[in-house]
């Protein structure tokens, strides 16, 4: 019974692996079912198959909800499994709960918000924003002079300044009755009037009370007025605004204008009359202000909608929206944009127009653009200029100057072409050159040019044709780049450019020289073989050459030899050139530190000898060599690590466990970056004894011999009751050590008992060791292999798991049977 609920277990875990990978859609189910059915496939057999493709327990039992409504309403079975079908929306939220019905939501709600996004909240009409910059609101400034042509009413605060023979300074408020009351003179009238007559008025009234005074009026506090801004702007109202306040900043108090408002033909009335028709495009392309005039108690500011809405765009220096009379022209939208860019072919536009149920397109030619009157939603586009020259020829290649050249009365020939450039450099091709040119049906063609002949007189000049290309080929190009390696122990290896006559001293120079490890007895050199009339494979490859070099890098032979493109010089290192190595001794020595290996065998015998022994505390069974890692190790580890990790992935699919990947990596990584050094197993007594035996090891650089102090202590470490350090007794077995410290633990693996020397070495340890026991060994109790173990729980919980689908296995047959 417990191995088939394991088995079923494993089915189930391949079954929710699997289902990670694949899903198979509800009729592919429906029909599965059906087919395994009438095969007389069991219900686990079912129930395996499906986990294995992927199904889940909730698309089973939705595919059975669904067949059930389906079979209630009449359907047939053969109706059923054509008509399962569910949305994706409806799968995600069954399948993955309410994150995925949220997400789908959002992406319903951008699809919407997309779907909604209309092409008029997409225009950028010009000049519309005028009204919305809020570093721009129109706002009158109140420290400049009162202009002369202000009309004062009640409200404004009247300063009279009176100097000369009287000196006084009258402040008065003209009353709502349009009058000031001047002390001593009675009430003036001034509502009504400009700044410029009210002075006038005051000097009539005034200059008989103060006579040879010099008498002037300015405003203080100005007064505020109402007015009216109504039609196409987005917050229409009454706005209270100061008297020096023109058309634009109520405009720009009332929100602007609205989408269909209109910028060209904004009206200001008073007492009922039009007094102004502002055009929005003639202030900011011209600075004009004439029609944003100062405005006046009551005054009513009225927006329209708009005439004409043109799009414009391609090769103009402000393409975008523009709103058009309809008394304008293609000329004026140009004006407006700014006009062509450099690039924008102006023999024509391209207007296309909305006609009725459908699109007209029309060719305005650079003649019409002033009488093709603009209509509402035109769209004007502006190609650019083909990339194609008219009186244009080229020379490249092997000249002085090459480049591009105006065909003209100065250059109309191939031999006028190369004098205008200059002449051929001297690196020039001459015996035959090439002409690229267009023909008539715009294919190209090549013509032969005899350069040389040409330029001595002996062949015919050739006239040029716009476009003409004329190509000098370079002899130096031609040979390709070619050039000459050195490596081994020079300064600089490398590559470098060849030039003729270039000698083995040469390019050992040019390469900083060799190294202090260079060998001058043998150079090798390696060319290439090339035979360009060759008609089969040669079994020959290369050549090589080795010479004898003196100390000023010369020949030794009595020869001369010259490299050639592409050889190859290889500086070896001196059989006799080694680098010097130290290698330390720490610990229980006289003379503890580093020391130089003085020839290739040096050993451990040499390095106690060299230290001056050691010292009555030494202990020498207990001495250890730490070797640091070369290349050829570090990649060796690096290489069983890897495939260490390789194994672990494999063996944890194999089992269908589950596995923390980066759990796993992280642990493959400490691995990785464990320290570069190991230790080698040393008996130094025996070296000592016997120099020069293979206990004498040879040591290589940076190699450490540590030798501690002499110690009687046994540690005790691993599955034990109570890890313990405690004194060697002689004769005593393993098992003394392990009773000291508490006996194995329950994890104890007994029969795997190890020591470690404190020399580095490993023994296997039994019972009854008592002679691989020494002073300073640890005793190490590895711990069992832990075998994962599944729980009651975990089998009841799979049991049912496998019960609830068979279940709803065998209601979904029931629901399909005829």
């Amino acid at each position: 019974m417990k191995h088939r609920i394991i088995s079923l277990a494993a089915v189930l875990v391949i079954g929710i692996t699997c289902y990670a990978q694949s899903s198979m859609t509800d009729d592919q189910v429906i029909e599965f079912v059906k087919s395994e059915s009438e095969k007389g496939t069991s219900q686990q057999g079912i129930v395996t198959a499906l986990l294995k493709k992927g199904v889940s327990s909730a698309q089973l039992q939705r595919v059975r909800r669904k067949a059930e409504q389906m079979k209630a309403s009449g359907a047939t079975s053969t109706d059923v499994a054509k008509s399962i079908q569910v949305n994706r929306t409806e799968y995600r939220k069954e399948e993955t709960g309410a994150e995925s019905s949220a997400t789908e939501n959002v992406i319903e709600s951008q699809d919407i918000s997309i779907a909604e996004t209309t092409d008029e909240e997409q225009r950028k009409v010009f000049g519309r924003e005028i009204f919305n910059n809020k570093n721009l609101t129109f706002s009158p400034s109140n420290n400049i002079a009162t202009p002369n042509n202000y009309i004062m009413g009640p409200g404004d605060q009247v300063i009279i300044n009176i100097w000369g023979a009287s000196q006084q300074t009258i402040s008065e408020t003209i009353s709502p009755d349009g009058y000031i009351v001047v002390s001593g003179v009675g009430p003036i009238k001034l509502a009504g009037l400009s700044v410029g007559s009210a002075k006038s008025t005051l000097r009539s009234k005034l200059s008989q009370y103060y006579r040879d005074s010099n008498i002037d009026l300015s405003l203080g506090d100005i007064r505020s007025i109402q007015v009216q801004v109504m039609g196409e702007v987005v917050a229409p109202g009454t706005y209270t605004v100061s008297s020096l306040s023109s058309a634009f900043n109520a405009l720009y108090m009332a929100g602007g204008i609205n989408k269909i408002g209109t910028l060209r033909d904004i009206r200001v009335y008073r007492s009922g009359r039009l007094v102004s028709s502002v055009d929005v495009y003639d202030y900011l392309l011209n600075g004009n202000t004439r029609g944003d005039i100062r405005l006046q108690d009551n005054d009513v500011i009225v927006v329209g909608a708009y005439d004409c809405l043109v799009q414009i765009k391609g090769n103009v220096k402000r393409p975008m929206w523009y709103e058009m009379k309809k008394t304008e022209t293609v000329k004026d939208l140009l004006n407006y944009t700014g006009g062509f860019n450099g690039n924008a072919y102006t023999k024509n536009v391209r207007l296309v127009r909305r006609s009725g149920s459908e699109y007209s397109i029309h060719t305005i030619d650079e003649f019409k653009m002033a009488s093709f009157r603009i209509a509402d939603e035109d769209r004007v586009e502006v190609d650019s200029i083909r990339e194609r020259f008219s009186n244009l020829v080229e020379i490249r290649g092997a000249a002085k100057h090459a480049g591009q050249f105006q065909i003209g009365d100065d250059i109309q020939t191939v031999k006028q072409l190369i004098i205008a450039a200059d002449g051929l450099r001297e690196d020039a091709y001459i015996e035959s050159a090439i002409l690229h040119r267009e023909k008539d049906d715009l294919t190209t063609e090549m013509v032969s040019v005899d350069v040389k002949g040409l330029l001595n007189g002996e062949a015919a000049d050739i006239p040029l044709k716009n476009g003409d290309i004329l190509f000098i080929p370079s002899a130096t190009e031609m040979l390709g780049e070619r050039n000459v390696t050195i490596f081994g122990e020079v300064a600089y290896p490398g590559q470098y450019p060849y030039a003729d006559g270039i000698t083995l001293r040469n390019l050992i120079l040019q390469a900083g020289g060799m190294t202090e490890a260079g060998s001058l007895a043998k150079v090798d050199v390696y060319r290439r073989v090339r035979d360009s009339k060759a008609t089969e494979t040669d079994a020959i490859n290369a050549q090589a050459f080795s010479f004898s070099l003196d100390e000023s890098y010369n020949l030794v032979q009595d020869t001369t030899f010259t490299l050639m493109p592409f050889d190859f010089v290889m500086i070896r290192k001196a059989p006799s050139y080694r680098y010097m190595q130290n290698a330390f001794v720490r610990g229980e020595v006289n003379f503890a530190g580093p020391y130089t290996l003085l020839h290739s065998d040096y050993r451990l015998s040499d390095l106690i000898k060299a230290c001056g022994g050691l010292t009555p505390k030494a202990n020498v069974k207990g001495a250890r060599l730490i070797r640091t890692m070369n290349q050829q190790e570090l990649e060796s580890r690096k290489q069983a690590n890897i495939k260490s990790q390789i194994e672990l992935y494999e063996n944890a699919l194999k089992s269908g466990d589950e596995m923390n990947m980066q759990i796993a990596d992280s642990l493959i990584a400490m691995k990785q970056n464990i320290s570069n050094t190991y230790i080698v197993s040393t008996d130094l007594q025996k070296a000592l004894d016997n120099p020069g035996s293979n206990y004498d090891i040879i040591l290589r650089g940076s190699d450490i011999l540590d030798i501690p102090e002499n110690t009687n202590l046994i540690n005790v470490s691993g599955e034990v009751m109570f890890p313990v350090s405690m004194p060697y007794e002689k004769g005593k077995n393993l098992y003394y050590y392990i009773n000291h410290a508490g006996g194995f633990s329950d994890n104890a693996r007994k029969s795997k008992v190890y020591g470690v020397q404190t020399n580095g070495s490993v023994v296997r340890l039994h019972a009854n060791s008592v002679h691989d026991i020494q002073p300073g060994i640890e005793i190490v109790v590895p711990q069992k292999k832990m075998k994962k173990k599944m729980t009651t729980g975990e089998i009841v919980g799979i049991t049912s798991g496998i019960a609830s689908l068979g279940a709803i296995i065998v209601a979904l047959l029931n629901v399909l049977k005829k």
